[in-house]
């Protein structure tokens, strides 16, 4: 049986719209998040970023998810589903038969059967991660897994993009401030 595709054009549109409209990170984050987990039917999104100090995802933006999943614990890399921050994509089609879970029981209570986690890259280098969680077990089609490959290699550049314009904000700021101070005559 073939299994039936939900990333298409319409989707990629979608998602890149709402990453192309936007030059503030949470926002476009948290509307990535929200249309990639409507578009797809499923439980939720989440959009983590690497912190390389601590080794941990840390929670950029979600959708479909409680506050106490969300707040369950540290995301350690090299314990909640490795491969992805290796750079591989990875498929849990059904969490209660694995023990690939930081977090297994936070899991079942929240109604996750299926995770999918894809490796957020920027110039090659791991710089977060985006999850998916489906209520149901998911066999998902290779082809939508390399659909979101590319859609989370776009996030990582939105990512970097929007945070190098808020950094030149601030700096263009910081100037304007200076140079008023620089200027201003002695009374």
């Amino acid at each position: 049986m073939e299994l039936q595709r939900k990333i298409d054009f319409g989707v990629f549109k979608l998602v890149f719209r709402a990453m192309a409209e936007s030059d503030d990170l949470e926002i476009m984050a948290n509307h990535f998040a929200q249309l990639l987990a409507a578009s797809l039917a499923i439980k939720g999104c989440v959009i983590f970023v690497l912190n390389p100090q601590t080794g941990e995802l840390e929670h950029l933006a979600s959708f479909g998810l409680s506050m106490n999943y969300l707040h369950k614990g540290p995301v350690k890399r090299d314990r909640s589903l490795a491969e992805s921050i290796l750079g591989k994509p990875t498929v849990i089609r059904d969490t209660q038969h694995t023990d690939r879970l930081q977090y297994p029981e936070d899991a079942k209570k929240e109604g996750i059967r299926a995770i999918v986690s894809i490796p957020i890259l920027f110039s090659g280098k791991v710089i977060g991660a985006l999850r998916l969680y489906h209520r149901e077990v998911w066999d998902i089609p290779e082809e939508d897994v390399d659909s979101l490959m590319v859609l989370a290699e776009g996030l990582g550049l939105a990512m970097t993009y929007t945070r190098t314009v808020s950094a030149l904000k601030s700096i263009r700021q910081t100037v304007l401030d200076l140079h008023g101070v620089w200027t201003m005559e002695p009374q």
